[in-house]
């Protein structure tokens, strides 16, 4: 028998959808399930505040059950290994397979990777479950060396934090652009200069090719030779988005018209890290955005009602943890990222990201 409607992915578009039906008292069809690979869906804003002793583990967690329950979906724990759009059909890694009427993708990414022999262990940041599970052996037994391969707001946050809690490891942050490319200059100077005063050195623009013996190469010329390698790369669609019948775009990432619908399956939508859109780009404050345009939606298509477009924003605001309780900003073209004001905005960031999820939880 086919699900009325499979919830694919607990990240931060399904979670906003599921707290605007709990709101409106909207319940999903009977039967319809949300897949999860855990119990509780982790907050990703808040890992830096976590790895850096600022949180503990369960402030930076939603229960699921509760908001599924809340709004008439079932719990399906596992993850997706392949996908037939066609036939409308999705297998667990558990081989359990799922039919569906309609399906809601909010799957996510992972982290591209070097070719790597096995010399060195890769740690992907995400899933942040996997990570922190690593994490918590470091803090038992400190490594000599880690690299954080990145440079973007998330591989900035995770080096900074890393080094908070592990004084005695040393840290490389190497980019494949600049630190912080597309920033505000004086945001990306500032940042360069706290690396600097926490003594983390930060190679740009070196794009590792490949991992082997133990090295780091990068244009033919080992950079560094490392007990451990952090992945905070960016975004790369996970392998089973390329076999689903679904369009992809030219990275591989599943496109979608203007309401989140797949461009060539209009019972799929697709939202957060796993879309490609006009105008969207890859993070959180866009999946968040995408929320209330997808609840909408979904409903409207099982109601057979007119559906909306989603309109991204034109500009965002990030706030980036420095590890201490402190914050740097930027909206825009503009950042503020003064000595003096870096308490106050990474008190306003902790407020942002506790409310997120306490707006979430449900009891």
């Amino acid at each position: 028998m086919d699900v009325p409607l499979v919830m694919a992915g607990a990240g931060h578009s399904h979670l906003v959808a599921m707290r605007c039906w709990a709101e409106q008292g909207v319940r999903a069809p009977e039967g319809s399930v949300l897949i999860s690979p855990g119990t509780h869906a982790w907050y990703s804003g808040m890992m830096p505040g976590l790895l850096a002793g600022r949180f503990h583990v369960e402030q930076c967690a939603i229960d699921l059950r509760p908001l599924a329950d809340s709004v008439g979906l079932r719990m399906v724990y596992g993850d997706i290994s392949a996908m037939n759009a066609d036939r409308q059909k999705l297998v667990l890694s558990n081989k359990h397979t799922l039919a569906y009427q309609l399906l809601s993708i909010n799957t996510g990414s992972e982290p591209p990777a070097p070719k790597n022999d096995g010399s060195v262990p890769l740690e992907p940041a995400k899933p942040f479950a996997n990570f922190f599970q690593r994490w918590q052996l470091w803090r038992q037994e400190p490594p000599g060396e880690i690299v954080v391969l990145g440079g973007g707001p998330a591989a900035f946050e995770l080096v900074l934090a890393l080094q908070w809690k592990l004084p005695t490891t040393g840290f490389r942050l190497i980019c494949a652009e600049e630190l912080l490319s597309g920033q505000p200059v004086a945001l990306q100077q500032a940042a360069a200069a706290l690396m600097r005063e926490r003594e983390i050195e930060c190679l740009p623009d070196t794009a590792i090719s490949n991992i082997r013996d133990g090295q780091l190469w990068s244009g033919g010329k080992v950079v560094a030779h490392p007990d451990a390698v952090v992945l905070a790369t960016g975004a790369a669609p996970l392998p089973w988005y390329a076999c689903s019948a679904l369009a992809t775009d030219n990275r591989g990432f599943l496109r979608v018209n203007a309401c989140l619908q797949s461009v060539n399956h209009p019972q799929v939508f697709i939202s957060g890290d796993a879309c490609s859109h006009n105008g969207s780009q890859r993070s959180g404050v866009y999946a968040v955005r995408q929320g209330p345009t997808l609840a909408h939606n979904v409903m409207a298509f099982l109601n057979d009602r007119p559906l909306r477009q989603y309109q991204p924003q034109t500009r965002t605001l990030a706030l980036l943890a420095t590890a201490d309780g402190g914050a740097l900003l930027s909206y825009g073209k503009h950042s503020i990222s003064t000595t003096v004001m870096r308490p106050l905005l990474g008190f306003w960031k902790d407020r942002l990201d506790q409310g997120f999820i306490h707006r979430h939880e449900r009891k």
